[in-house]
């Protein structure tokens, strides 16, 4: 049995329809509540839990050989920062500790990009790269990297633990809107007046699917896998989305202290008034002031991976994001 955690989300659906390719039963493991009806119900099974919940855990990693941690909260606000802890960090200990304590042959934990970088970061590899806390940026960027450090921690004291690192993704399948998806249908639906360039590495989210399976099979622990493909500005992704709807890049250019400005209002609003998710975040804006520009070729030539490019991946998203009925 394999099982995956986070199973319904943008990169877990994936994963799964990757894994459906094989003979082995997959087990999929999701907060009480998200929505699966995309998901192909008559050939897997469903179990809804809390990641933090140790009874529900350890019962549903019971009999798995191999487990897939991706679940997680990929925002990065919420009205209680330290849910953030609780849900990317200590949830992660539980599924791997209790994954390995049921016997469990191999456990992949997803990481992230946006823990990757630092203050003098400038580019490259970062498969042997350690950080430190007071590298990371913001309340989800530290529970991520906590999570990441619990990892290797296990895989050092001999634990069959390996970590892969995506970069952004991008693609189809995006269902729950992540930050980069509720931007990119906010552009091609006309809606973005202005925007923050940045440097960024990007990947289709069928390419991640394809690599942490990669990395199950042929990975080694103790080393970060970083899944990335083509390193772009924000602008370049605008201009393929535009390519693909005749939507035009927004002129003005918002400089950094007026994002930040904004995002600190955004915040305010969200956590005060309305509750909702804002658009702009504090920890999305400094991010933007970090080199997000990776080396993935040595990851990528281990794994045997070549991802699709960038621009076939705009094509299928802003077809997807019509078929959503976004557009």
């Amino acid at each position: 049995m394999i099982l995956v955690t986070g199973g319904a989300g943008f990169l877990g659906s994936h994963l799964v329809n990757e894994l459906l390719k094989t003979d082995e039963p997959v087990k999929v493991l999701e907060r009480p509540g998200a929505g699966i009806d995309h998901l192909p119900l008559d050939r897997i099974e469903i179990v809804f839990a809390d990641i933090r919940d140790e009874a529900a855990i350890r019962e549903a990693t019971r009999d798995c050989r191999q487990v897939y941690h991706l679940a997680a909260d990929p925002n990065l606000w919420r009205k209680d920062p330290e849910e953030f802890d609780k849900i990317n960090h200590l949830g992660a200990v539980n599924v791997i500790r209790h994954a390995l304590e049921n016997g469990a042959e191999r456990v992949v934990h997803c990481s992230t990009e946006s823990i990757l970088t630092s203050s003098t970061f400038n580019g490259g590899a970062v498969e042997n790269l350690r950080l430190k806390e007071s590298d990371i940026i913001g309340p989800y960027c530290l529970s991520k990297f906590r999570a990441e450090q619990a990892a290797f921690k296990m895989a050092e004291e001999g634990a069959p633990v390996l970590v892969v690192s995506p970069t952004l993704p991008i693609g189809p399948g995006d269902r729950r809107q992540t930050p980069p998806t509720r931007m990119s249908v906010a552009f091609c639906q006309g809606k973005l007046p202005a925007y923050l360039d940045c440097r960024l590495n990007f990947i289709d989210a069928r390419d991640v699917a394809t690599g942490i399976v990669a990395v199950m099979k042929r990975g080694r622990s103790g080393i970060r896998y970083l899944l990335g493909n083509e390193n772009l500005h924000l602008s370049d992704w605008l201009q393929f989305l535009a390519d693909e709807t005749g939507q035009k890049i927004p002129r003005f250019k918002v400089p950094y202290a007026g994002a930040l400005a904004a995002a600190w209002l955004s915040e305010c609003w969200a956590d005060h008034i309305d509750g909702k998710i804002p658009m702009a975040t504090i920890t999305g804006v400094r991010l933007t002031k970090r080199c997000m520009f990776f080396d993935p070729s040595a990851s990528l030539t281990e794994l045997g991976i070549t991802p699709r490019s960038i621009r076939v991946s705009a094509h299928d998203v802003v077809v997807w994001y019509r078929q959503q009925g976004w557009l």
